[in-house]
């Protein structure tokens, strides 16, 4: 028997199922994955070894200096040994000894994990980079059990804001105390680019840079849709307006018109004397979505005695997840118009209701705060990204109800819809996604921003004579 092309096919062959092949296909990736994630633990094993060798190395050398700078010289030397065999700058190297080093001392439980490739480089990161914060081994021992156990099974994109939260629990330091610090490093800085073109860059607090973003781009928009409209009356025969905002010339992109919009301001727009915080919170024209914890939003308390131990402070999150300031959310919190109080459970911190108007909008009100990112496993977008998605095709019977819909990301919304996969509710907002070949995934709402006490509250000591 031949084909149309004339070669010989052999009836009794069936095709290759593809949905096997994609099955075949992701176990030999994950084999691979876990294998290079494992070889990548032993290669911080030998780093953090060389760390130690160059600390070995100094001990021994009989000459005199300070141990610091022996362990230094000693570690540059180690360094640039290793760097002729792994290809990087021996200053590169130095650095990834002493990490690894780090990592090995002071979160055994992470590098074991890491070993067993349960997480993989980039956890370990999160996991070093948001624990570098605490100062005692007991704080950095419970840190890491909770840290572990979030990176388990997800994304690190994902797990940041869950191990960022826990670190900020448990550190000396509080947020709002850092963030004055950070404050005083605000700048704007240019850099050289081909092509004769320059980068500006602008450090400042996070809800400032949010409201620049979010007011350029309400502003590109406005400006794309004058354009719109000034085409349409063009092509309708008549004469836009000269002095109107539209012109039906004008082909700008959304990042094109920010990038300009951005410089207009910048180069003809006047000061308005922003020299407070006040003041230059109060003049952000712009939306700043954040979600404050009630008692976060009230005058922190003071612990009493050593056995009672309770988060002073839990900071605000900016839509997406990350923390901001005490102090910045409560003038931005004075400053609203209105409030969208969302009540949660008290242990499981799942959303239970929020303060309603409209059904619709309550709805959304309610999605929107249960799903704060794409509810696709490994996907992080927030918010302003998401589609609100039947479950159940609402041509299908599905019903328009919190227990049918959530947030997708429109890349997800499609793959839902034109691909095999598919998910199911399983109640308390919690997904389960079956991909074609039939892995399942569980994906649950993000853990609201919730204040707990950790200890009871003891009786308060009788009061003593007043201090002097």
């Amino acid at each position: 028997m031949t084909n149309s092309t004339g070669a010989v096919v052999d009836p009794g062959v069936d095709p290759v199922d593809p949905v096997a092949v994609l099955a075949a296909l992701v176990d030999g990736l994950a084999t691979t994955e876990a294998t290079i994630i494992r070889l990548q633990a032993v290669k911080e094993a030998h780093l953090a070894v060389a760390q130690r060798l160059a600390e070995d190395l100094a001990a021994a050398d009989g000459a005199s200096g300070i141990r610091g700078e022996r362990v230094e010289i000693a570690a540059r030397s180690v360094a640039a040994e290793l760097a002729g065999v792994l290809h990087m700058s021996d200053r590169v190297v130095q650095g990834r000894m002493v990490r690894a080093a780090e990592l090995m001392t002071r979160y055994p439980d992470t590098m074991r994990a890491f070993t067993d490739a349960r997480i993989n480089a980039a956890h370990v990161r999160l996991i070093q980079d948001a624990g570098a914060r605490l100062d005692s081994d007991e704080v950095r021992a419970e840190y890491e059990q909770t840290a572990i156990a979030a990176c388990v099974g997800e994304t690190p994109h994902r797990a940041k804001r869950v191990v960022e939260r826990v670190a900020e629990r448990l550190s000396p330091r509080s947020l709002t105390d850092r963030h004055r610090e950070a404050q005083e490093k605000r700048t704007v800085w240019r850099e050289e680019l081909p092509d004769g073109q320059k980068l500006l860059g602008l450090i400042h607090a996070a809800a400032v840079i949010d409201g620049i973003y979010d007011r350029l781009t309400q502003q590109a928009r406005m400006v794309q849709t004058a354009n719109a409209q000034a085409a349409k009356v063009g092509a309708a025969g008549l004469t836009p307006d000269p002095d109107g905002l539209g012109d039906p010339t004008d082909d700008r992109t959304i990042d094109q018109l920010r990038a300009d919009l951005c410089a207009d301001t910048l180069l003809t727009g006047a000061p308005s004397g922003h020299d407070t915080a006040d003041g230059l919170l109060g003049a952000i024209q712009a939306r700043v979505e954040i979600t404050i914890p009630v008692l976060t939003a009230m005058t922190a308390r003071t612990t009493v005695g050593a056995a009672f131990r309770v988060r002073v402070e839990q900071p605000a999150e900016l839509a997406g997840g990350q923390p901001i300031d005490t102090d910045t959310a409560r003038i931005l919190a004075g400053n609203a118009v209105a409030w969208e109080r969302v009540l949660t459970h008290p242990i499981t911190g799942a959303i239970l209701a929020v303060d309603h108007y409209r059904p619709n909008a309550d709805l959304r009100r309610l999605l929107h705060a249960r799903d704060s990112r794409c509810r696709f496993p490994t996907c992080g977008l927030p918010p302003a990204a998401q589609d609100l998605d039947h479950t159940i095709d609402a041509a299908h019977g599905g019903a328009t109800a919190e227990g049918n819909l959530g947030g997708l990301c429109r890349r997800h919304h499609i793959l839902k819809h034109q691909t095999a996969w598919n998910v199911k509710q399983k109640g308390a907002g919690v997904l389960e996604w079956t991909s074609p070949t039939g892995a399942t995934y569980i994906d649950r709402p993000p853990a609201p921003v919730t204040f707990t006490i950790e200890d009871p509250d003891p009786a308060l000591p009788p009061p003593g004579p007043p201090p002097f």
